[in-house]
Order: C-alpha cells, then structure tokens, then sequence
C-alpha cells in the first residue's frame, strides 16, 4: 500500500514498529508527548510534528500506541485529536490495549467523517516489535483491514481479522487473561526449582519445549534468571490491561478468579516500586 504513516506513542514497542516501517520505505510522521524520547528516530529520518491532529493532517494513515484507554480518548477527540485533523479517506488504526466500548466509539465517528478504521491490539512484548514477528488481533471493516495488510504484515507474522470494532481488544483481553495465570505458574515454577536445589537453567531446558511450554517460560524466565527486569512489556501497562478485562468480564457477568488473583499480585509489587518494571518482575512477589 502506497501511504504515508503517522505513528503516535512512540514507546518500548512503538520505536520499534516505527523503525520497521521505515525500513520498507514508508515516510513516517511521528508525535509522541516528549519530544526527546524521539529524537534518535528523528536523526533517522522520521517527521516530527506537533500533535495528533497535524499528524492526522499530514499523513493517510495513522496509526496509534499510547499507554491508557485515556490516552486513547484524548489523542482521538482532543481539541488537537485526530479526528480534528483526519479527512475523509483516511485510515485510523489503534493498536493500544484498549476497551472495546472506546474501540466501537472510534469506529462510529471514524464512518460519520468517511473514515476507515481498525482497533488491532498486538501481542509479543519488544522482542515482537524489533523482530517484525507481532500478533495483531483486528477489529473492524473486512474492507479497511484488507487495504491494510501489507503494513500490517511489516508490523507482525500472525495477523488475523478478529471481527467488526471492538472484536480485537476482546481478542487482546483474551490473550492477556491467559498470559496472567501464566506467569504466575511460571514464576511458581522457577521457585520450586530453586527450592528443591536443581539448576533453574536445566530445568528450564527440560520443560519449556514440553507441554508446560509458553512464550512467556521461553523469554521472559530466561530474563529473571540473569535479574533483568527491563520492561518488555509495563507491569503498569499489565495491571490496566487486567482492570480492563475484569471489567468486560462483569458486563458479562463472568467471574475470573485467575486473572483476579494475577491482578492482585501485580499490585502488590506494583506498590513495592515495580510499575516501570517489565512484567517478568512478578517474580519479586516471593521476595
């Protein structure tokens, strides 16, 4: 697709996706709250621009990755939003984790103003964004979806239409449900071994290519077991995605005692200094 794209949240993963996007030739137009934190993709030939709705102005697609359904909100219907700058013909994609309810109210005004739009939450911490490998989970038009595939694919390697607006965040509130009882049993795991005298390292090489495999027991152990706790993914990015599917799960009236459980446990490090920590940092929950 021929395009010009601008990206707002230029954050762990957002850098990232943004560099690939440029390696495949696209123009990329860049807003992010602090300026500085962009200044190295600047140097690399990425446009600044003042806010939202000059990024919306200048480019045709816009794609957006900020921290919270609040961030969301602004950047979107803002005084210097995007839809105050966006025209008819434009795509708008969100890719924060978001609550379908905002997702669904994107795409209504996104069809009144003749505007494309895609809610598509990703899956796959930094080492997804810097491989190109994501998990994009896409809600919305078949059509928009379809028109934007090909950048879709520079971003991530399992791309699946999920649905009309709002089915992606749902996707997303799945994904990070199972990753939340997950990581407890990881961390569980790593305990026990440490415990019971074995070499956390052996152990790890036995089960992690068994049926007690995951993403999270291949990547993330690996980095508590060298005490690195550099976010991947925010421990605070974590808790709000967890508040949210709590939240759609009572809508549903639906109770989820894992994920309860998990959300607790978060908070309680998140209260001991760890909310800019990546979510491996679970682990000092037992310290």
């Amino acid at each position: 697709m021929d395009a010009v794209i601008g990206f707002i949240g230029i954050g762990v993963m957002g850098k990232s996706m943004v560099r690939n996007l440029q390696k495949h030739g696209y123009r990329v137009l860049i807003h992010t709250r602090t300026k500085e934190k962009a200044e190295d993709l600047i140097r690399e030939g990425t446009e600044w621009k003042v806010s939202p709705k000059e990024v919306a102005s200048d480019a045709n697609v816009i794609i957006t990755m900020v921290g919270y359904p609040h961030d969301v909100e602004h950047v979107y219907f803002g005084d210097d939003g995007i839809f105050n700058g966006a025209s008819k013909g434009k795509i708008v994609v969100d890719m924060t984790t978001s609550t379908p309810t905002l997702a669904k109210k994107i795409a209504q005004e996104a069809q009144r103003r003749g505007i494309g739009a895609l809610d598509a939450p990703v899956s796959g911490g930094d080492i997804g964004a810097k491989n190109g490998t994501l998990s994009i989970m896409a809600g919305g038009s078949k059509e928009t979806f379809e028109q934007l595939k090909p950048i879709l694919e520079i971003l991530g390697n399992n791309i699946v239409y999920q649905g009309e607006a709002g089915a992606g965040q749902h996707t997303k509130m799945c994904n990070q449900i199972a990753i939340a009882s997950n990581m407890i049993g990881v961390m569980e795991a790593l305990i026990y071994a440490r415990k019971a005298g074995l070499d956390p390292e052996k152990m790890l090489q036995s089960i992690s290519t068994g049926a007690a495999g995951s993403w999270s027991m291949s990547n993330l152990l690996p980095r508590v077991l060298k005490e690195d706790y550099s976010p991947g993914f925010f421990v605070k990015h974590f808790i709000k995605d967890m508040g949210i599917a709590l939240e759609e799960a009572d809508k549903m009236d639906l109770k989820l005692p894992g994920l309860e459980l998990a959300k607790q446990m978060y908070e309680a490090i998140a209260k001991k200094g760890e909310e800019e920590s990546g979510t491996q940092a679970l682990i000092k929950y037992w310290k």
